[in-house]
């Protein structure tokens, strides 16, 4: 048999990796199958899959019906193009569907194959929208600092991490980062937009842009009553307001998308990530009505954005089939109960162990802060290595999940797929416990007691 690990030093370029520890240490894992919630590797070790791979398998590893649902689609119409307005059956549907789950108000969908082409495709509408409108000068978009978009050249640029932006030392211009509400609070970051738009002049801002909850930059949580400020403030400016759900989207948060939580109706919502449950690649960008109407009366000839995949008839019948498992498995209150119950869990956590500040979890996405004195939230500092120390424990005790260490923050995330059960919860509750008080005695002296 092959050296699997060789092979993968030698002709494998990760995605977000170091490309030095792939070299010196191989692959970390080399995944071989998926059962539910668990994933086994090569070597035969048996993990449970609590970040979802990357947010995203939603339904669980192994769902031969997802593997159904795309081999007949292949045997009768495996692809075919939707340029030049034509057209196939599950694109359509699957258009159909998405627009009953979507907020009331958004029934278009245009295709992508991800998260970034979704959010590169948003601001391309959006630009052209407010051009064909005869405001053309409308044309930069707010985002939020820590917010996550994609790694597309715009997605990019609208990301408000600077190490995306740092690793090409390339960004576009038109997008300004506004302060988020986490820690800092609703009005704060409201006066920091506000202060934004004034700054560069209303009559240039094309839309504002922001996760339901901001995953990648440590799974933040707005206050409650955020959104409905930002509708507000959108709707006094005359902004675009859109929601990126690429993560949030499809039950992860105990609802079928993350902004039902504020009960607010963005313009325009990206999607991506579970409405396959990473099956297969599939994205998509949803206009509202409004929008709609403006691009079918006002928008000249051919619209010059698309992608191969667009409306790509596998990706489309695979996607109908997961949330045709999701509805009725009612896996969207299914991430509503268990996301409770590991909460619990966390906050035992926190009471127990000396280096665990905020614990926060909204269906079944959340969070664990470490710090090194949760009376004063004061942080370790970043040469501990704090986080990864954690995530390596829980690795070796068979659990995956991610660390988040920006602006010297030591967070783990928390996404396992949405059919989790009470018993899985307490495993990860105490592989948990056991991998964070191994890290909390390593760090002896620097523990506050």
């Amino acid at each position: 048999m092959k050296d699997l690990f060789e092979l993968d030093k030698k002709h494998f370029i990760h995605p977000t990796s170091s490309i030095k520890q792939q070299q010196e240490k191989g692959a970390k894992s080399i995944m071989k199958q998926g059962d539910g919630v668990y994933l086994t590797d090569t070597e035969g070790k048996t993990y449970i899959d609590a970040m979802s791979s990357l947010w995203n398998v939603n339904i669980g590893h192994g769902r031969k019906e997802l593997a159904e649902a795309a081999k007949q689609q292949m045997e009768s119409l495996a692809f075919s193009s939707a340029f030049s307005t034509f057209s196939n059956e599950p694109a359509i549907l699957l258009a159909e569907r998405i627009a009953q789950l979507a907020p009331e108000g958004l029934n278009a969908v245009f295709f992508t194959s991800g998260g970034s082409e979704s959010n590169d495709s948003a601001f391309k509408l959006i630009r052209h929208y407010w051009k064909i409108k005869g405001e053309p000068e409308r044309d930069k978009i707010i985002a939020l600092k820590k917010g996550y978009h994609g790694v597309a050249t715009a997605s990019t640029s609208a990301t408000g991490i600077p190490q995306f932006w740092e690793m090409a030392g390339l960004t576009v211009p038109g997008f300004i980062h506004a302060e988020s509400p986490y820690e800092r609070g609703t009005k704060p970051s409201i006066d920091s937009i506000r202060e934004a738009i004034e700054r560069e002049g209303r009559e240039n801002i094309a839309a504002f842009i922001a996760e339901p909850i901001q995953g990648a930059g440590g799974v933040l949580v707005p206050p409650e009553d955020y959104f409905q400020e930002i509708r507000q403030l959108c709707d006094d400016y005359g902004i675009l307001f859109v929601a990126d759900e690429v993560i949030t989207g499809f039950g992860r948060t105990g609802k079928m998308f993350g902004l039902e939580h504020s009960g607010v109706i963005p313009d325009m919502m990206t999607f991506a990530k579970g409405v396959t449950s990473g099956y297969i690649p599939l994205g998509g960008v949803v206009v509202s009505d409004a929008i709609h109407n403006v691009l079918k009366e006002k928008s000249p000839g051919t619209l010059f954005h698309g992608f191969t995949y667009s409306g790509h008839p596998t990706a489309a019948a695979v996607a109908l089939k997961n949330i045709d498992i999701i509805e009725r498995e009612g896996l969207v209150t299914n991430s509503k109960v268990m996301g409770n119950e590991l909460l619990k869990g966390f906050r035992k956590i926190k009471n127990e162990l000396n280096i665990v500040g905020d614990v926060r979890m909204v269906g079944l996405l959340g969070a664990v802060e470490l710090v090194e004195d949760p009376a004063t939230n004061k942080r370790f500092s970043p040469n501990l290595q704090v986080a990864p120390k954690v995530i390596e424990a829980l690795h070796e005790r068979g659990i995956i999940c991610r660390a988040v260490t920006y602006d010297s923050t030591d967070i783990i995330c928390f996404a396992p797929p949405l059919i989790l059960n009470k018993e899985q919860v307490q495993t990860i509750v105490a592989k948990l416990h056991d991998a964070v008080l191994s890290v909390q005695k390593q760090l002896g002296d620097r523990v506050s007691s």
